[in-house]
């Protein structure tokens, strides 16, 4: 079952921080955005094969934001859209700061659980998902 969660940040707040606090706060096993709207300034990105982050300085807005979220960790990739409306798209770092709002509908999926374990394949901490209900022999709805 999935239930749904509203938020909105302010101007300052740290967009990848807060969504790690949030899981922390809440205890969650498993959630993952649904939508997201808003400012950032600025914003904060790692490319596709890149170890440094990059840097979007002055005013983007947020095209896009996806992932997943848990008390384990956070996996989120962006796109931003600067004032020329160049568009930049990466994994979400902290650092990227709310400019003038962001909301979020954020989705909560119950009886789950997203553990981050490096995966010898890829050298680099992977999901691994665990349906909680299913281990327990719960039915859902008929």
């Amino acid at each position: 079952m999935m239930t749904v969660h509203i938020e909105r940040l302010r101007p300052g707040d740290d967009l990848r921080r807060s969504l790690e606090q949030w899981a922390k706060r809440q205890d969650l096993g498993a959630a993952f955005v649904l939508s997201a709207v808003g400012s950032l300034s600025p914003a904060m990105l790692r490319l596709a094969g890149r170890d440094t982050p990059t840097v979007i300085d002055g005013d983007s807005e947020l095209l896009t934001l996806s992932g997943t979220i848990s008390v384990q960790g956070v996996h989120l990739h962006l796109s931003v859209a600067d004032a020329h409306g160049q568009v930049t798209g990466g994994h979400l770092l902290a650092g990227s700061i709310v400019r003038t709002t962001m909301e979020l509908v954020l989705g909560i999926a119950s009886g789950w659980e997203i553990r981050r374990e490096v995966d010898p394949l890829t050298g680099y901490e992977e999901m691994v998902a665990e349906n909680h209900d299913e281990l327990l022999g719960a039915r859902g709805p008929d």
